[in-house]
């Protein structure tokens, strides 16, 4: 019997990086139509509208009585269906507001796992933020929400040692990896230098950084980094057929956020990076007469769409990502990169180590990682001398770049949206079988000494 699929997470309209998700996810849960009666979404929303299917109800995020009536409504169109009910709560601190609005304090996903427990809903949550030190409220909400659903969902191996790990003891058998997944695979040497063609960009070599813009995104550290990498190793001639092109704008939210302080502050700090990189640059918002032999950094001052970002990873050289999140357990933007077949220089967070470096140890300084899928660096100050090294590594290697690209394209195909979203599915069979397995008819056994024999638990490898 097919399986009917209800998402709670933003979405798109809502910029946003797991509605962004969800979207991809839900779209390739589409293909497999034996397996799936239907997909409808509940969408968290903060003036985002409007919406269109496969969005049904909607959430005022800030509203405590509309998360409860959403549950009740789900709850009564799961009774109405002859195929079972699974719900996906996708999971993020700053989308759980409390009663008074005050985000990242609320507990409305754990109310929601409650009553689809309690009404034998089969309930999984995706986890896009796990964190090494949280908060008493952040560790009791990971851990009820284990105990309230049929299981957690991560992007990265890691994330599931830190689970488990005596932070949140989280039995390992309601823990699940499933790869992020990528929208495209690699476009052929043609294809890059076609879409340099349309966008104005044949002949130069293209350093990128996608993506809605904010203080912890680190452009203030790679600006300086490719204004230092321009002015030790280029010529003037060589600096003209380089561009680094920063695509994207602030989160509305952050714009509004204390009446701008905040964003008239980063721009000020922006400001002061392009200044001490000693750089020729622009704002533009529209790419089409933009002379690239004139500017050594363009900034495209646009909201991103679909065909944007799929162009842009096409066309990219190098995706530059100075994020300052050390304890990022996903990213949409490095797991498009690997699977455009693209080399991203990154620093060292948790997803990066994973996907670049297979989780080995990464000692300070520039890092060529494992299989050579790309570089990492440190974060912050660090990064603009390390960042600078790496492009100098990439740009007068052109053939050790190329073999690079091969090495991310093959992780990267591993990781497909059907691949993810087989996955799940697999997964969801899995725990609906382990509810019928009758189990424990035996005697029990408690542990009442300490044993030398007892293994101990698995401990967060040491990445850092």
């Amino acid at each position: 019997m097919p399986y009917n699929i209800r998402l709670v997470s933003t979405y798109p309209p809502r910029r946003c990086g797991v509605g962004t998700f969800s979207r991809d996810l839900a779209s390739a849960l589409e293909h497999f139509t034996a397996e799936i009666g239907y997909i409808r979404v509940a969408a968290i929303n903060n003036n985002s509208g409007p919406y269109g299917i496969p969005v049904d109800l909607i959430i005022d995020q800030y509203t405590p009585q509309s998360w409860a009536d959403t549950i009740r409504h789900i709850m009564t169109r799961a009774g109405e269906s002859k195929n079972p009910t699974v719900v996906l709560l996708q999971h993020e601190y700053g989308l759980d507001p409390d009663k008074d609005g005050n985000d990242g304090q609320g507990t409305n996903y754990v109310d929601m796992a409650k009553v689809f427990q309690k009404n034998g809903l089969t309930t999984l949550v995706y986890l896009h933020t796990v964190l090494d030190e949280p908060d008493i409220h952040q560790k009791k909400t990971i851990q009820e929400l284990a105990q309230y659903s049929d299981g957690l969902i991560v992007t990265t191996e890691s994330a599931i040692h830190i689970l488990e790990s005596d932070t949140y003891g989280i039995d390992h058998l309601k823990l699940k990896h499933i790869d992020h997944g990528i929208r495209m695979h690699n476009p052929s040497q043609f294809d890059r230098l076609e879409i340099k063609k349309e966008l104005g960009l044949e002949n130069h070599f293209l350093a990128i950084t996608l993506g809605l813009q904010s203080p912890g995104k680190g452009l203030q550290y790679s600006i300086q980094a490719y204004g230092r990498f321009v002015n030790e190793s280029c010529t003037d001639e060589q600096r003209k057929k380089m561009v680094y092109l920063i695509p994207g704008r602030c989160h509305p939210d952050f714009v509004k956020a204390e009446g701008g302080v905040p964003y008239r502050e980063y721009q000020e700090m922006l400001g002061k990076a392009l200044e001490n990189a000693k750089v020729s640059w622009c704002k533009v918002r529209d790419l089409d007469g933009v002379d690239f032999c004139k500017y050594d950094i363009v900034f495209y001052d646009t909201f991103l769409n679909e065909s944007d970002l799929l162009q842009f990873y096409g066309a990219t050289n190098v995706m530059l990502l100075p994020y300052l999140n050390m304890e990022q357990i996903s990213s949409g933007i490095l797991a498009d990169t690997l699977g455009s077949g693209r080399v991203a220089i990154t620093t060292k967070f948790r997803y990066a180590v994973e996907l670049i470096h297979s989780n080995k140890r990464c000692p300070e300084d520039v890092i060529i990682g494992r299989y050579s899928r790309g570089i990492l660096v440190d974060p912050g100050e660090p990064s603009i001398e390390q960042i600078a090294k790496g492009l100098d590594y990439l740009v007068f290697n052109k053939n050790k770049r190329l073999m690079m690209e091969k090495q991310a394209h093959q992780r990267g195909y591993q990781m497909s949206w059907n691949n993810s979203a087989w996955g799940l599915l697999q997964y969801i069979d899995f725990v609906r079988e382990q509810k019928e397995i009758v189990t424990g008819r035996g005697i029990t056994f408690t542990r009442e000494k300490p044993s030398v024999l007892q293994i101990p638990k698995r401990r967060i490898p040491e990445i850092v």
